[in-house]
């Protein structure tokens, strides 16, 4: 299985509901919170084309976007084969 990675911030309802989707397809991914650490948030930013907003989502180190993009995936049934 490729490797997850979500940048969060912990009271943002965007991330709790992308957790929540990886949460129930069983996917393991690496979290970093990135609440009011701005080095944090320039590196993921410089990772995902100068998104500042959270969530962002990488999936085998390729920029997913956010929950919206996660969630679109998924209903287009395109996620599962981003995470096999």
């Amino acid at each position: 299985m490729p490797s997850v990675e979500i940048y969060t911030w912990r009271t943002c309802p965007f991330c709790v509901r992308a957790k929540q989707l990886l949460d129930r397809k069983g996917v393991t991914y690496t979290e970093y919170s990135v609440d009011g650490d701005e080095p944090a948030r320039d590196a993921m930013a410089a990772r995902g084309n100068g998104r500042r907003s959270v969530p962002q989502i990488f999936i085998a180190d390729q920029h997913i976007g956010g929950c919206d993009e996660l969630h679109a995936l998924e209903r287009a049934g395109k996620l599962d084969a981003l995470l096999s």
